[in-house]
């Protein structure tokens, strides 16, 4: 019995989602509240292939929306709450959404960028509230079922973002959700109805927060929210709820890590498979985090669009720093295609899946990416002898000084093993007689030295050749999105106002 709908109407006293404020949901109350917005938004018109717009915190009422999608074959667009209101109107413009659904964090910037078809899961002046939408509306399974989609808006490099999109195929909703055990049992082993209680850390307008979410959902597992992560509050859940598995960035154990010793004896023996991506872990976080948890790290790589590897933790020790092995599925080509050989850095693709995804609205952008049956989100890596994949930074991020190729993420990983640093980035800014130059930021740790800049100097000199020295490291707060992930754009860009004009 693989499929939340099966599962939910078979077990429905069964508790599948605790909330952000610890209130449990039941699983025939999620159901309920499915089918009740299938009925409710059919009758305002939405047919299969629309798309609704969510903007919304971690909550109980996003999963409903998303498991209503899946089974009346709707485009399910989640968006960053935080986003403002131009932002919200573009994606609403773009995606061609017929509906838009919000909380109260992202209200009014929805007020402003859509008046009509708006309705907020909080009580909010101005927006019709969402218990409008399925008054009086069955609880009953719908008829014409068929599996919906996500449409997930990528953050980009340049411009604006752009939809990952795949056709609506027609089949059962029960039987796209049958590839959500193939997907965690091939990935980390974990299996349907095997009690697993999976913690969200990281917002579920993430694409693959959202899916190691409802695939758990499929399984018939119990998901426990987390509005907000804090390193305190992960451990205080796992504890409480004997938590077995997570999806994790490397950022996540950064905070962990930085804890005292007294808050990293919270009883974490519940655990089995916490599985993190995102961005490459440098070899010495994800040490201490082996030595702390014990073997119960998975480390996928991957994108929205598709592909990827995954490592175990034994696998990764013979291995330190790889995400896993090609096993045909990654190419690593240089600029002309060819490919490259083991050990060469090159840009890296992936076999896309069996049904392919298009850029919504952005055919060069789509043609861009993809070479025959394998894209590229822009990654730089290598394989090694034995078909290992490491990564070794974005092509966009990478620095050209003097002709040179030097990789950002190589620098950080040093950086990051100075014990005053809790974080760094790694850019590149104009020079006029070398084309750029190595810039560093580094977050300090609060028990850091006033002399910190010139042990880093004299840290990167003894681990570095010289021409991937930073010529400048300031001290400063690192800018991350809701994810973790950094946002390096907003430290570069600055520094090539100028030029770009």
């Amino acid at each position: 019995m693989t499929g939340f709908w099966e599962s939910a109407t078979a077990r429905p006293d069964d508790v599948v989602v605790v909330d952000d404020a610890g209130v449990e949901h039941t699983a025939g109350s999620v159901l309920a509240l499915a089918n009740q917005l299938v009925h409710g938004l059919r009758a305002r018109g939405l047919q299969r292939g629309d798309v609704i717009a969510i903007a919304m915190r971690n909550r109980v009422e996003m999963i409903a929306l998303y498991m209503a999608a899946l089974q009346a074959g709707w485009y399910f667009a989640p968006m960053n709450a935080g986003l403002a209101a131009a932002e919200i109107a573009h994606i609403l413009d773009d995606s061609g959404a017929k509906v838009m659904i919000v909380d109260a964090h992202s209200a009014p910037a929805a007020r402003i960028a859509a008046a009509n078809a708006t309705f907020s899961v909080d009580a909010m002046d101005g927006i019709r509230p969402l218990a409008d939408l399925v008054a009086n509306q069955p609880t009953t399974t719908p008829d014409d079922r068929i599996a919906g989609d996500r449409l997930f808006y990528t953050s980009g490099t340049t411009g604006h973002p752009k939809a990952i999109k795949r056709r609506i195929r027609g089949e059962s909703p029960e039987q796209a959700a049958a590839s959500a055990a193939q997907h965690l049992g091939g990935v980390a082993e974990i299996q349907p109805h095997s009690g697993a209680v999976h913690l969200v850390t990281s917002p579920l307008y993430h694409s693959a927060s959202l899916l190691w979410c409802v695939d758990h959902l499929h399984l018939g597992h119990r998901v426990v929210l987390m509005d907000k992560f804090t390193p305190e509050g992960a451990l205080e859940r796992i504890a409480r709820h004997r938590v077995t598995g997570a999806l994790m960035v490397p950022t996540h154990f950064y905070r962990l890590l930085a804890l005292p010793d007294d808050a990293k004896a919270a009883d974490v023996s519940s655990l089995r498979t916490v599985i993190h991506t995102g961005a490459a872990c440098p070899v010495h976080i994800k040490q201490r985090m082996l030595a702390w948890w014990g073997p119960v790290l998975f480390e996928v790589y991957g994108a929205a669009e598709g592909g990827g590897t995954r490592i175990g933790p034994a696998e990764w020790l013979a291995h330190p720093g790889s995400v896993g092995k090609s096993w045909g599925r990654i190419r690593v080509v240089r600029p002309d295609g060819e490919p490259c050989a083991p050990g060469e850095t090159g840009t890296v693709y992936m076999k896309a899946g069996a049904v392919p995804f298009e850029y919504h609205n952005d055919s060069e952008k789509t043609a861009a990416a993809k070479r025959g049956t394998f894209f590229t989100v822009g990654d730089l890596g290598c394989l090694d002898a034995e078909d290992y994949l490491f990564l070794n930074g974005r092509a966009s991020d990478m620095i050209i000084s003097g002709g040179v190729n030097i990789y950002p993420a190589e620098i950080e990983a040093v950086l990051l093993t100075h014990p005053d640093v809790a974080d760094a980035a790694v850019f590149g800014i104009p020079d006029e007689e070398w084309g750029e130059q190595v810039k560093a930021i580094v977050e300090p740790r609060p028990s850091a030295s006033a002399s910190l800049i010139t042990e880093l100097a004299a840290h990167c000199r003894e681990k570095l050749a010289a021409f991937k020295c930073p010529r400048s490291i300031e001290l400063a707060s690192l800018p991350r999105d809701a994810n973790g992930k950094l946002r390096k754009r907003d430290l570069r860009d600055p520094y090539w106002v100028d030029i770009r004009r």
